[in-house]
């Protein structure tokens, strides 16, 4: 039936243009902001989805700074130790060669009193931003550094950080009092009284640090005694050096799997908000001709009610 009061197939040319109007410009949206979802009225579960994993992507780049920064304390405090074992190397030939008769000591003294301040010169510098794992003082003593390692989500929601810790009572070369003295107790390995353990398995003493070292009147035993002491510093610091370089191994492994994470939460991401650009381009091109026939629809269709009048003419 036609009728010049409704015209039907207008009315369904017209229905069909705005809906390809629509979804052209929705595939027009998509191309220029490169989203397929990017707001939550697109998809909301995967809009939700998106921006928390994004939140957390930000979150895991802080841990990289701080895993950087991390990596940068530890390799000061190794390179100090590494040093230090150097200038202890020295001392320790020093004594070996005081030992030979007929050898000035004071003189050998002389050169290991300069060992001993560049030891402490080592020692005071090897900080980096306000934290130094090898000199400490009562205002700033050793205990355990924590270096924020991961940032982590449960299957609940829950956030949490995981932590890699180092105590630095392992790593101190240094310890002052508030009076400024040398700790001649304790556990840094410089400063404090030289122990170690003689043929029969005895822990012994000898009464004084290696910083505090003077064999410019010591007997051969002194000598011997001396030796013994400053060879097991020098293996604590081995130790210590090579706890340094574990964590430092930890951390940029650590580093390395965030770096990898963070890719695959932006690609996981992506895959489920990018837009497919070849898809909606070719999309597009067909919106493009359906609307061109969608608009020669409406024209014929409105055409009708011109049809009409001739009949009466």
């Amino acid at each position: 039936m036609t009728s010049i009061l409704t015209n039907t197939a207008a009315i369904a040319a017209l229905s069909t243009l705005r809906t390809i109007n629509s979804d052209m410009e929705t595939t027009q949206s998509r191309i220029s902001s490169g989203y397929k979802v990017e707001a939550a009225a697109d998809n909301a579960a995967y809009w939700s989805i998106a921006t928390t994993m994004r939140s957390d992507n930000k979150a895991l780049g802080t841990v990289q700074d701080a895993l950087g920064l991390g990596a940068a304390t530890t390799d000061v405090a190794y390179t100090a130790l590494e040093s230090s074992i150097a200038v202890v190397d020295e001392i320790k030939a020093k004594i070996t060669a005081a030992s030979e008769p007929g050898v000035d000591k004071a003189k050998v003294q002389k050169e290991i009193d300069q060992l001993q301040d560049q030891l402490v010169s080592i020692s005071k510098s090897a900080s980096f931003s306000g934290e130094n794992w090898v000199y400490h003082s009562d205002t700033d003593a050793a205990g355990t550094q924590a270096i924020v390692g991961s940032f982590n989500r449960d299957s609940e929601g829950n956030v949490s950080l995981t932590t890699l810790e180092y105590d630095t009572t392992n790593s101190s070369l240094i310890e002052v009092t508030s009076t400024g003295s040398y700790a001649t107790t304790g556990t840094a390995m410089l400063s404090t009284n030289m122990i170690y353990e003689s043929s029969t398995g005895a822990t012994v003493s000898t009464g004084y640090s290696l910083l505090d070292l003077d064999i410019e009147t010591m007997t051969t035993g002194d000598l011997a005694a001396a030796l013994s002491g400053v060879d097991a510093v020098l293996q604590k610091m081995t130790d210590s050096a090579a706890d340094i370089g574990a964590i430092t191994s930890r951390i940029k492994l650590q580093d390395t799997f965030v770096a990898d994470l963070m890719d695959s939460i932006e690609k996981g991401v992506g895959k489920l908000v990018d837009a497919d650009m070849n898809e909606e381009s070719t999309r597009l091109k067909a919106l493009q001709t359906q609307q061109q026939l969608g608009i020669q629809a409406l024209s014929i269709a409105n055409s009708g009610s011109q049809n009409i009048l001739s009949l009466f003419q």
